[in-house]
Order: structure tokens, then C-alpha cells, then sequence
């Protein structure tokens, strides 16, 4: 019977300090049945501490990256840094990666575009499969990864997608998958819920974004947690009108065809 899988999520900040730590998270998880989690850097330091939790617990696996928000802190030689640690036997993707235009504060559009090439030159160079971030940038992202498709060869992964249900079948023609997490369970997640019910099984996967996003029945509660994958499946499994274990499984099998690390 396959466990769940939490494909993308964050455990390098310090939001489960005061609700037992890292341990007592993990733990909590393995209670609910999560057999994997992906820990997804954002920046240098917090996709070594990633490395570092996978190097510490058997569950857990990481992605090294810069997210588009992140950039102001990107220093000439952390893109090498970041490729050691893509080196790492547990660094299943390059990650979270991409192009976020949602604050006007946010680095400057040519700056983000420069680092994502990089960074999906690097996953190509690497063999790896990207984890991407896109956030009030669609026609953006997608123009700008068809330009660039011959990067993709190992896939990728639209994480917590958000846009158009129509926009699937674009993505899915440069060969990438899909997660969903909390926000398909609201009931404001008509658009995600129709994006689940449209896109092949085989390319859904599931994801916390934790400690953000937290599914119902408990939305608005922090921080969301690893564990509350469960109901991020259990609504799939519901909408597709399918078994949850044969969701699980399925969605195990698409979780380590696309992550090859994944054992």
C-alpha cells in the first residue's frame, strides 16, 4: 500500500519551533501515512539546509535553487554553490525556479529571467528536472520555457499551478507535470479543481507548500504542515472519483518517474 508524497514543501525556516520541530513534524506525518517529502530550497542557504535535513532523515529529499523572490540576495558564485549541492544523491530537482512578477518590489524582470536561464541551463547540464515557480507570469513562463524547451529534457514540475485550466495543455506539451495543494481544497478552488479534473492522472502530483496554504478543513491555520498532504489527496481522490490508495500509488509512480532520485 503506497504512502503519501509530499512533493514540495519548506522545513528550513524557523515557523515548527514552537510546535515540537522538525522531529516532532516528521513524526506527525509518518502518522498520516507520508512515506516522501521534497524539501525545496529558495535560496543558498535555506537549500543547504534542506541537504542537510535529507542527509538527516530517510523520508526526506531536497531541490537546490533561487526563487525569482528571492534574488536580491544571489551573489556571483552561489549558482556554483548551488550546483554542488544538485550533486547531492538525495537533490532530486533544481528548485523551486522561475518567474514571480506579483510584487512590485520584486527583483527586476530581467534580472529573474537572466537566473532562471542559468538555473535551467544547470538542470540541463546536470541531467535534473526543474521545480518551477510561476506566480502573475503565465504567458511570461510559458513563452519563455518554449523558447528555451531543448533545457527540458528531464521535465519538470509546475508547482501549486494556478493559472488557467486552458494553459495545462500548453505546459503539458513541454513535457511537464502538475501539483496541487491546499488551495484545491478551498471552496474558492474551482479553477485548480477543474485543472485536476482535466490534466491526465499521470501528471498530478501533490504538495503542502508548507508552512503556507493550509487545505481544508483546517485553512487558516499556521503552519501548515507535511501531514495535511493527506486531505490535498483525499480531495483529488474525490474529484476524480477514484480509490485513494490507487491515487496514491499513481501518484507515487509519477513522483519518482519524474524525481529519478526518489526511492
Amino acid at each position: 500500500m503506497a504512502g503519501y508524497i509530499d512533493v514540495h514543501c519548506h522545513l528550513t525556516g524557523g515557523e515548527f519551533d514552537d510546535n515540537g520541530g522538525i522531529a516532532e513534524v516528521l513524526k506527525r506525518a509518518q502518522e498520516h501515512g507520508v512515506e516522501r517529502i521534497i524539501c525545496s530550497g529558495f535560496d543558498l542557504a535555506s537549500s543547504k539546509i534542506a541537504m542537510d535535513l535529507a542527509e538527516k532523515y530517510t523520508e526526506v529529499y531536497f531541490c537546490a535553487g533561487f526563487h525569482p523572490s528571492e534574488l536580491d540576495k544571489y551573489c556571483e558564485g552561489d549558482l556554483a554553490e548551488i550546483r554542488k549541492l544538485c550533486l547531492h544523491e538525495k537533490c532530486v530537482a533544481v528548485g523551486e525556479i522561475g518567474l514571480d512578477y506579483h510584487f512590485d518590489d520584486n527583483p527586476a524582470k530581467e534580472v529573474q529571467r537572466d537566473l532562471f536561464l542559468r538555473q535551467l541551463q544547470l538542470a540541463d547540464e546536470l541531467g535534473l528536472p526543474v521545480v518551477l515557480h510561476s506566480r502573475d507570469a503565465a504567458q511570461e513562463t510559458l513563452e519563455f520555457l518554449r523558447e528555451h524547451k531543448e533545457l527540458l529534457k528531464r521535465g519538470g514540475l509546475m508547482h501549486c499551478y494556478s493559472y488557467s485550466p486552458e494553459m495545462t495543455a500548453d505546459f503539458m506539451a513541454l513535457g511537464l507535470c502538475f501539483s496541487f495543494g491546499g488551495p484545491s481544497t478551498w471552496k474558492n478552488g474551482k479553477k485548480a479543481q477543474e485543472c485536476i479534473q482535466r490534466i491526465p492522472a499521470q501528471l498530478i502530483l501533490s504538495e503542502t507548500d508548507c508552512p503556507y496554504l493550509t487545505p481544508a478543513p483546517f485553512r487558516g491555520s499556521f503552519p501548515n504542515e507535511p501531514k495535511n498532504v493527506k486531505y490535498v489527496v483525499d480531495h483529488m481522490a474525490i474529484l476524480l472519483n477514484k480509490n485513494v490508495e490507487e491515487l496514491k500509488e499513481r501518484i507515487m509512480q509519477t513522483a519518482k518517474m519524474l524525481f529519478f532520485k526518489l526511492k
